[in-house]
């Protein structure tokens, strides 16, 4: 395990990292037992306060959303000790008034996906809560970062997780508006999920760069990239000051992602093997 730590992480892509943000910035490779994490992991200081920045699909875009090692990922940045995760992500809408550029912070997910691991745990059974997968307090504060910095935001919206990596067909994505999803993307899961069961807070920054094709207009993946960068330097903004915030606070924030899992495992410990012990040491020690 290394010995740098980060209370608060950044997940997205190369474009939403400002380096000139932290200080003392590294380079760090970390090994889980889920495999490697997408990349190497950047880390460094804000306000005295240890800051983290992981790219989701790996420098150069190489991981697809089906499959990304999410479980690494987690693991890695709850071995360096995150307390907090930013993600950002690209979305497509399904709604008139959620325009491209236009940021999200949702606070609801519908599940589409078909072939991911959900969980850490593979031989124990955890019925944790999840009735709601954002962290309530991160999403606020992420919500009062966009409005201080001015940019068109909206404070609700279900995201529709689907596998991906194509796009919607015609009839799915009207489909999902008939539904009343809000935005539609591919990483929100199972990342959310795992952040929660490593009780770890987790808030999203959904960036709009088309309007999926409910509108009559095909999404390519040029429109996607080209909205995208477009709107890095908001949620570059954004995720500055939401730092900001939390590093006033002393990253305490109230909420009780914290103790997602108090409760939640219902195998008896005699029956869980030492293996799985150490490999979840992180997330169920304090419980067993």
């Amino acid at each position: 395990m290394t010995k740098l730590t980060a209370k608060i992480a950044i997940i997205g892509g190369s474009g939403v990292y400002d380096a000139t943000m932290l200080d003392n910035v590294s380079e760090i490779e970390v090994d889980t037992p889920f495999g490697k994490p997408s990349d190497k992991i950047t880390v460094g200081h804000f306000n005295g306060v240890g800051v983290a920045f992981l790219p989701r699909h790996g420098k150069g875009h190489v991981h697809s959303p089906t499959n990304l090692n999410y479980r690494a990922n987690i693991h890695a940045l709850k071995q360096i000790g995150v307390e907090y995760i930013i993600a950002a992500s690209a979305v497509g809408s399904l709604k008139e008034e959620y325009k491209p550029l236009d940021i999200v912070i949702p606070n609801h997910i519908f599940d589409r996906t078909k072939h991911r691991i959900s969980t850490f745990f593979d031989d124990i059974v955890v019925h944790m809560g999840f009735a709601d997968p954002f962290c309530p307090e991160l999403s606020n504060l992420l919500a009062l970062a966009t409005a201080e910095c001015g940019y068109s935001h909206h404070t609700n919206g279900t995201y529709v997780c689907m596998e991906g990596p194509q796009f919607s067909t015609r009839a799915e994505s009207k489909t999902y508006r008939k539904m009343g999803f809000d935005i539609i993307g591919m990483t929100a899961l199972p990342e959310a999920i795992l952040a929660r069961e490593a009780e770890i807070c987790y808030g999203m920054l959904a960036t709009v760069t088309d309007y999926d094709v409910w509108h009559e207009t095909d999404v390519t993946i040029e429109t996607v990239i080209a909205n995208a960068i477009a709107n890095e330097a908001a949620v570059r903004d954004v995720i500055r000051r939401t730092i900001e915030m939390l590093t006033e606070r002393k990253c305490r924030i109230g909420c009780k992602c914290e103790i997602a899992l108090a409760g939640a495992i219902t195998t008896s410990p005699e029956y869980i093997s030492p293996e799985s012990r150490e490999k979840l040491d992180l997330f169920i020690g304090k419980y067993l």
